[in-house]
């Protein structure tokens, strides 16, 4: 029987380091290569490790210092702020005017309200009685009208309700565009440390009335800077 043949191929061991650096693939001059190929996997490992952490602590900075969704906005003028009620949308600049926000309809078939905050500067504007009988001034035969005045923080806060047909002044001379009937008036002038701030929330009376709370919210939020 014939048996069959193989072959057997036996490689010794090296102990010997300068041989073994002969054996060094063809084409290959450098035998520290495979070590610089690791060290610098290495350092790209850590590098990225690095950045991760990095934009890790960014975004949880930037977490902790957002507002949280939804949450309402802080708006400062005169030396004061105050809270902005959630769902007011601000409106863009106007003229004489800090800030205008658009309070939402009740329901559908309401207008929405409109409250504009006024700052003319210290000692400008007029005085606290002079602006409660513009408002008043601005309803057919004064409406109905009633006010009172309490201390916020530190500041006196003299507040005016007025109801009845509004004759919707505007512009430069404050002329009426014309008249609209069942709307309210809430308004807000504050004693601040840089001169009065004049909140004047106008809209037809279920909306004013639906978002009477935020008002006083808004109000009740007035603190010095």
């Amino acid at each position: 029987m014939n048996r069959p043949h193989i072959d057997f191929e036996f490689i010794a061991p090296y102990t010997n380091v300068s041989k073994m650096k002969t054996l060094s693939l063809k084409g290959t001059h450098n035998v520290k290569k495979p070590r610089i190929v690791i060290a610098v996997a290495v350092l790209i490992s850590l590098i990225a490790g690095c950045s991760k952490k990095t934009d890790e602590s960014k975004n949880q900075s930037q977490q902790q210092n957002a507002a949280p969704a939804g949450a309402a906005n802080v708006t400062t003028v005169a030396g004061v702020h105050w809270t902005v009620p959630q769902g007011w949308e601000a409106q863009g600049e106007r003229p004489m005017r800090a800030a205008t926000y658009t309070v939402p309809s009740p329901k559908e078939g309401i207008k929405a309200g409109e409250c504009g905050v006024f700052y003319f500067g210290n000692g400008q504007g007029g005085t606290v009685e002079d602006n409660l009988n513009r408002w008043i001034s601005q309803f057919e035969r004064g409406g109905k009208h009633e006010f009172s005045s309490r201390q916020v923080n530190g500041m006196k806060v003299t507040t005016i309700t007025i109801s009845g047909s509004y004759l919707s002044p505007a512009g430069p001379n404050m002329e009426s565009q014309g008249k609209e009937d069942n709307y309210r008036l809430l308004g807000a002038i504050v004693e601040a440390p840089q001169g009065l701030v004049f909140f004047k929330f106008v809209g037809p009376a279920e909306t004013v009335q639906t978002h009477q709370p935020d008002f006083d919210g808004l109000v009740n939020s007035i603190a010095k800077d």
